[in-house]
Parts: C-alpha cells; structure tokens; sequence
C-alpha cells in the first residue's frame, strides 16, 4: 500500500534523506521514528504528496506521487502534527467542509461525518466552535477529518499529541481497529504507545533508515544481551572484584547500597548468569537477586541514534 523506493531529498546543501527505503501493507501499522533533524517529517512529507522526491520513487495503493500524484494523495488520511482546522467553524461544518474537498457527494458526507464523530468520540462537541475546543478535541477533529472519506491509507503525524490519557487509549484502539484493512504509517516521539501500537517500527537517523523490525522480535533479541542485575550480601568491593574477573564479563557498575546489601549491573558476552552465581558463592557473598535487565524500546532507540544527531551537524530537517 506503501512503497518508498531509494528515495532521497535534499534542501539546498543538506542532504534530509538518503535512499530510505520500506514498505506498509494493508492491515500493518508502521511506526516512523527519529531524532528530531533525523528526517522522518521529510520523508511523511515526501510520501503525502507535499514535497516531491529528489530520487527514488514512492507508490501509493499503487499510484506513483509524481507520475500520478492527483490519485495517490486521493489514496491518503493524512494527519499532520498540528491538525490544521478553522477556528470559526462548528466540528460539523468542518468535517462537511473537508468532505466536499474530497468530492463527497452530500449524503455520503453526511454519513461519514456521522461515522467520524463517533469513532473519534467527538459527539459532544459537534455543534461546538473549533476554536473553542481543547487542543486534544482539535487533535481528534483533524483525526476524524482524516478518516472520514474512508481512504486505504492513513498517515499520522503525532496522532495522540495533546491527548490525556484516556483519549491515548481511545485512539490506540482506533488506529488497531482502522488497520484492519488499511495501511497505517505513524510518527511518534511517544515509544510505549509505538511499543504498543505498532506492528513494526522504522528507525531514521541523519537520513538513513537505521532499522526496520518488529517491536517484539526486536526487544526478544534486546533481551538476551541485556545486563545482569545482581544483589548480594558481603564486601561490595570483593563481590565487584568477583564479578570482573569472570570471563566475558565487560564490565560491573556498582548501584544502590544498603547496609551490607550491594547492587551491581554486569555487562558482558554470552550467558552469564551461572558464571556470576558461582563466583558469588566462591566470594562467600549472599546473593538475594540475579535477573536480567528488562530491555525497553526507549532504551534500544536511544542506543541506536547514540552520537547520530548532533544538533550542530544536523543534515536533515525534521
């Protein structure tokens, strides 16, 4: 449903994007993540239609944005960051404004604003002046607007941006629920709703894709080099000495003390965990934990753009 091809774009002498390449298929939710300058907003842009591609090449549902750009972007729920509306008009009236932008004869249109107002849960303010809602109930009115002419598509930047947390649920269950025959892109800075949202994330950094898995797959190979986290009774000292002196060990950070009760995190190569409890119980330590860290995608984005953007080197735009 989305195909991005070896696409590259430049602004003058910065070089936003590099050959990215992925796909979305229909019932897939892909997250888009990055730094900001790490060039994800170029890419939304690139694969809505507002800005063209430098090289490479982007198909919507089957349409090239250039070669046929009118019926791509007619593919496409776009959502952007800050939901453009107009202040002015009552919810309704906006949804029947953007449905006759979409060329919704009127009784389709008022079928699907009806459908919209519900889905996004905004029954409540329907009459109610844009401009007097909340930025969150702005936020869902931009989402509804997106939907309402049912597109095969959906790209959404920052969708729960403004949102309270009930609202994030609401629309978490949303966005799974329109995937099922649709092919849904997000950009998000929030990594547990990523986490738990989406099928498979796409990583940018200065560019470049730096990856492209599935948030479970991703976290079960995360999990078998995490570090050890061991607690133990005796000489803080002795014990760290212990811990470093095994092979594959790389290296043992003291944490948290408590009387004679020591933390250590122990990094290293392979299974470790039978090699760290032998040498406890050579050192005469009591040892009352002996788990492995819990890896989480925040910590396994941060360790993948490590050093990648430096806001005085920045390539790309946001």
């Amino acid at each position: 449903m989305i195909h991005v091809q070896g696409v590259s774009k430049s602004f003058g002498g910065i070089r936003a994007v590099r050959d990215v390449t992925f796909e979305v298929a229909r019932g897939e939710v892909v997250g888009l993540l990055g730094a900001n300058g790490a060039g994800k907003s170029t890419t939304i842009r690139m694969v809505t239609g507002f800005v063209p591609a430098d090289s490479g090449s982007i198909s919507i549902n089957g349409f090239d944005t250039l070669d046929a750009a009118l019926s791509a972007r007619r593919q496409v729920g776009y959502l952007p960051e800050s939901a453009p509306s107009y202040a002015e008009m009552t919810t309704r009236d906006y949804l029947d404004f953007r449905g006759r932008l979409y060329g919704m004869p009127r009784p389709a249109r008022r079928a699907a604003i009806d459908q919209s107002l519900a889905r996004c849960d905004l029954a409540d303010v329907a009459r109610r002046r844009v401009g007097q809602l909340s930025r969150g109930y702005r936020q869902r009115v931009g989402l509804a607007a997106a939907i309402m002419h049912d597109p095969p598509v959906l790209v959404l930047d920052e969708p729960t941006s403004a949102l309270d947390p009930r609202q994030i649920r609401h629309v978490r269950t949303l966005v799974r629920d329109l995937a099922k025959d649709k092919a849904v892109l997000v950009s998000s800075h929030i990594l547990p709703e990523v986490e738990q949202t989406c099928d498979r994330i796409v990583v940018m950094a200065r560019g470049r894709i730096r990856l492209n898995a599935k948030p479970r797959e991703l976290l079960a190979k995360h999990r078998a080099s995490a570090p050890l986290v061991v607690q133990v009774k005796g000489d803080g000292e002795a014990a760290r000495r212990a811990f470093a002196s095994i092979e594959g060990v790389a290296s043992v950070e003291a944490g948290a003390s408590s009387g004679n009760w020591h933390t250590f995190t122990v990094r290293g190569t392979g299974s470790l965990e039978e090699a760290v409890g032998a040498a406890a119980v050579r050192a005469g330590l009591g040892l009352r934990e002996l788990t492995r860290a819990a890896p989480s995608l925040e910590r396994i984005f941060l360790e993948l753009i490590e050093g990648e953007e430096d806001p005085g080197k920045a390539e790309g735009g946001a």
